[in-house]
């Protein structure tokens, strides 16, 4: 799967997805470490990655404004990276490229959450 990352994500994050085999790049190798949230989810869009934060800002942007692409809402600290970790290993494994891309995950060390993005 294709991700974009945003700054706020842990650097140990983007290498665990790579070395899971995914196509993984963050805001700031885009040049976009000042664009606007809207821009980042709208560059995702267009590029066709899920995009990945730290942010709960970003909730907001896809059910009020309707911007449709897959988003994983990472409720991490350091201390629990590698649960958080596990919890994506089986996002990943459960639900298929189109069912992550249509859909808001809140993932965080004690499981996760899934809400459908309605076009």
């Amino acid at each position: 799967m294709k991700f974009l990352l945003d700054q706020d994500v842990y650097q140990v994050t983007a290498r665990w997805l790579r070395d899971h085999g995914h196509d993984v790049v963050t805001a700031t190798q885009m040049g976009l470490s000042q664009a606007s949230d809207e821009e980042l989810l709208r560059t995702a869009q267009a590029q066709g990655r899920i995009f990945v934060t730290r942010d709960r800002d970003f909730g907001h942007l896809v059910f009020v404004k309707g911007i449709r692409v897959g988003v994983f809402y990472l409720r991490m600290l350091p201390s629990t990276q590698e649960a958080v970790h596990r919890q994506l290993d089986r996002i990943l494994n459960s639900y298929s490229e189109e069912e992550i891309n249509g859909s808001f995950f809140v993932v965080s060390a004690q499981g996760y959450r899934k809400r459908k993005i309605h076009p």
